[in-house]
């Protein structure tokens, strides 16, 4: 798997160079005065948004980025050459935080968004600059500043509208790929998908969004289980939840209902914003349903559930269903704005 989303790395930005004691020597010049030069700044590190870069790969083997360090001064009021910056591309989406506290550094939300990650230290003073009517031969010089260290945590939280979350096997690669041109793999056994996948989901020639599709939960991922809690945050960002459930199991002891709540209580002990995000449920494969038994299974679901809000049922296998529930979520992107959305909870 090629996919990585987080990632610890180490920064140090250069050093400035020191500043030089000097003075004037030429043939006839018997007062030359001081000329010696200031040092370089030290090299600085930026971290850079670019959408042609998609994971976090690259920072899990090259984990210590160093910037050089300015050059020392000269005499003949020659300043050092400062140090080159180091500018590291990172995918869209990418959080910046310190590694030890915590502490935010960057969020990179756009591509092109820059950020400064370590400051390169100041050029030392050379004597030049401590001449005076009182004092006409300085010998003093400064050192240049020490350039930035920080160790830093990368976590890549992809960008989406909409995200798929439900229990292994219940049909969200299945569904992404019949409402978008995504490909995740597809198989008849669970945790097929390993990794985050996006989607562009196109309404009309104007209309379209993004949606996200991410490994399967299952209960006790909180300590582990399964894949865990891992890829939880790359719905953070998204509007929508669209929690699928297949009401159609093979395994006549599993009960869709009690692995429906399950699902929704890891959601909130992972995070409680996003547990509080506007969410619909989708019941997928319907088509092993008799067509006659459908709604009569939709309804007992959503009563033993005990849901309030949207339901929709689909059988993505076969596409059935999906344009409703397409056009019904871009409606609702439209209707709430990304800088406005509410927090619509319904009861589980």
């Amino acid at each position: 798997m090629n996919f990585v989303d987080e990632a610890l790395i180490e920064v140090a930005a250069g050093s400035g160079g020191n500043g030089v004691v000097s003075f004037r020597r030429e043939k006839y010049v018997p007062r030359g005065g001081p000329d010696g030069g200031d040092g370089g700044r030290g090299g600085s590190i930026y971290a850079v948004a670019d959408r042609n870069v998609n994971t976090l790969i690259d920072y899990r083997f090259a984990r210590v980025h160093r910037a050089k360090r300015g050059e020392n001064g000269r005499g003949a009021d020659q300043y050092g050459r400062g140090g080159s910056d180091i500018v590291l591309r990172m995918p869209v989406g990418t959080v910046i935080t310190e590694a030890e506290s915590g502490a935010p550094i960057a969020d990179l939300v756009a591509d092109g968004q820059r950020a400064l990650l370590a400051k390169g230290g100041k050029g030392g003073l050379g004597n030049l600059h401590f001449k005076s009517s009182t004092n006409r031969a300085p010998r003093q010089a400064t050192p240049g500043e020490a350039g930035e260290q920080r160790s830093l945590k990368l976590e890549l939280k992809v960008l989406a509208d909409v995200g798929l979350f439900g229990m292994p096997n219940a049909g969200k690669s299945t569904l992404i790929r019949a409402i978008s041109a995504a490909r995740p793999r597809v198989a008849d056994y669970p945790f097929t998908t390993v990794a985050p996948h996006l989607g562009m989901v196109r309404v009309d020639e104007s209309r379209s969004f993004v949606v996200a599709d991410i490994p399967g939960l299952i209960e006790g991922a909180a300590e582990g289980a399964g894949l865990g809690h891992r890829f939880l945050r790359h719905l953070q960002r998204t509007r929508l939840l669209l929690h699928v459930v297949d009401v159609a199991p093979l395994d006549p002891e599993v009960d869709p209902v009690a692995d429906a709540r399950a699902i929704v209580r890891e959601l909130k002990r992972y995070d409680q914003a996003l547990y509080e995000k506007p969410r619909w449920l989708v019941l997928n494969k319907l088509d092993l349903v008799p067509a006659d038994e459908r709604d009569a299974r939709i309804a007992r679901f959503v009563k033993a559930l005990r849901w309030k809000g949207p339901v929709f049922g689909v059988a993505a296998i076969r596409g059935e269903g999906c344009p409703a529930l397409v056009y019904a979520v871009q409606e609702w992107l439209e209707r709430h704005p990304a800088d406005a959305v509410p927090a619509e909870k319904a009861e589980t």
